[in-house]
């Protein structure tokens, strides 16, 4: 299977896949390094401390997924709870563990100043991350699989198991309570 294959699966499949396709860790870094990078400099306010913070998640992720002590359920959650985990780290010691990093033998990401302000500009998108996780559940998964993922609404009716229209109302639903959430944080 090539990689732009396992791009295709969903995240319960390329957790299967990691037994016989390292590859598939890549996946999922590359679905979820944003989210997780934002996430964390929105909480820290520095693209610095952030971009070290997702290195040490990532590498504390493969690590437990080669020990076969990955998510016990869903993929995002677990990330982000590895994520958590590293910044109130960091937040008992006052600085950025990379043992983790260390032991996989990763060089430290280095990033210069154009990367570092776009890691800054990611905490715009972690508004709206927040934001979407607040949503009810069968909303986040339409808005998310419509909006980010960009598929359509047969494609999510079908992945849902329900009809069309059930897909455009919770979307609909969704943006509504986004587009209210946003004027409130806007005031």
């Amino acid at each position: 299977m090539l990689s732009m294959d396992l791009d295709d699966l969903d995240d319960a499949e390329l957790l299967l896949a990691l037994r016989s396709q390292p590859e598939a860790f890549a996946a999922l870094y590359r679905r979820y390094e944003r989210p997780v990078l934002a996430w964390l400099v929105r909480r820290t306010g520095r693209a610095d401390l952030a971009a070290d913070l997702t290195a040490e998640t990532f590498a504390g992720a493969l690590e437990s997924l080669r020990r076969d002590t990955g998510p016990s359920g869903p993929f995002a959650p677990w990330i982000f709870t590895i994520a958590r985990n590293k910044l109130a780290d960091t937040q008992r010691r006052g600085h950025a563990e990379d043992s983790a990093r260390r032991r996989l033998e990763m060089d430290p990401v280095l990033l210069g100043p154009v990367e570092l302000s776009a890691i800054d500009r990611l905490a715009d998108d972690a508004v709206v991350l927040d934001l979407v996780s607040a949503l009810p559940a069968d909303q986040r998964e339409a808005v998310v699989a419509r909006i980010i993922d960009e598929k359509d609404y047969a494609e999510i009716a079908a992945e849902l198991r329900c009809s069309e229209l059930v897909v455009r109302k919770r979307v609909s639903r969704g943006l509504a309570g986004l587009r209210l959430r946003l004027e409130g944080n806007a005031s």
